[in-house]
């Protein structure tokens, strides 16, 4: 049986015309389903723990998810057993940085289509972030000090710039405009360029593995990525390999606004590693602590503000079928 949890609110609302279009494919091939429909942040990750406490057997649970990478990662936060787990992803959100880089289609029939016929099954890692001391966003809750939090990513986790970005981005009526319109490239980029102009310089220091700490003295922003593109299509680590069991690490620092106005449109081709002011590293786990707290973001969705966090890899962890 599949389970297939959908966000009617993905592509700006259009997520429940979309799989009412996709019903007569299931009809056809006569797919054994059961449907479960988000309704509020959350659902997605309360829904797949649903799952898969009602499907305690090893026997494997199949998952398509219909929505966005935010959508995608609320389900990982779910999922109790990935080795028997086999997920398929109907990219319906406003970024698909998941699916441009696996080149999933953005048609969502031949996507089905081909998740049913699994024409693709790839294993591919999934990122952990453990953040200390955090503040958890529209919340009145502090993570204590002798506690830390735990959240999965399946794309990329991004602390700084990157977050405060996600975050204007969630809310922006720009960027439901440019969705309509399918422009949601510059949505990210126009908010960008914005918040360039009210960032203040934060000093960090960076661990890889069990190196000696990195110092910037004016950092912008740090992304840690597993895949190639977050925000909607910024290609901020053009090697990253989801399938390599390290982590990619790109770091923006020691940037002026005009630099970065000319920097941040080459990142949509990846050209921005060229410039001297943007660092590319690799580890397989990385250590993160900033002068002040800095929002933080996992899959686009932000959650957090911390000063110290740790992102490492969990080595093919995660099934998927495309």
């Amino acid at each position: 049986m599949y389970h297939i949890i959908i966000n009617p609110a993905s592509r700006s609302g259009h997520g429940m015309q979309i799989w009412k279009s996709l019903l007569p494919i299931i009809e056809y091939k006569k797919v054994n389903y059961k449907a479960y429909f988000t309704k509020k942040c959350g659902d997605a990750a309360f829904i797949a723990d649903k799952i898969a406490t009602m499907n305690p057997s090893l026997q494997g649970i199949q998952l398509i998810v219909l929505g966005g990478d935010g959508t995608l990662n609320e389900v990982l936060q779910g999922i109790h057993d990935y080795e028997h787990t086999l997920i398929g992803y109907i990219p319906t959100g406003s970024s698909n940085d998941f699916a441009r880089d696996l080149g999933i289609s953005s048609d969502p029939a031949t996507a089905l289509t081909n998740i049913l016929e699994k024409t693709t099954i790839k294993q591919l890692d999934l990122g952990l972030l453990t953040y200390k001391n955090g503040i958890v966003l529209n919340s009145d809750t502090s993570v204590i000090d002798s506690s830390y939090e735990r959240r999965l990513f399946n794309v990329s986790s991004g602390i700084g710039f990157d977050a405060a970005v996600c975050e204007q981005a969630l809310s922006s009526k720009i960027k439901r405009t440019c969705n309509h319109l399918g422009l949601g490239k510059l949505s990210y980029l126009g908010i960008a360029l914005t918040k360039l102009l009210q960032n203040k310089p934060v000093s960090c220091d960076v661990y890889l593995d069990d190196s000696a700490p990195i110092h910037y003295d004016n950092l912008l922003f740090a992304a840690a990525m597993i895949h190639k593109y977050e925000g909607g299509g910024f290609m901020f680590c053009p090697n990253a390999d989801a399938s390599d069991q390290r982590l990619d690490l790109c770091i923006a620092h020691d940037i002026t606004f005009s630099r970065a106005a000319r920097i941040l449109p080459t990142a949509f081709s990846g050209k921005h590693i060229d410039f001297s002011e943007v660092s590319i590293l690799q580890a397989h786990t990385i250590r993160f602590c900033s002068s002040t707290p800095l929002l933080v973001h996992t899959d686009g969705e932000v959650y957090v503000s911390t000063s110290e966090i740790i992102w490492e890899i969990y080595e093919q962890k995660i099934t998927f079928v495309y």
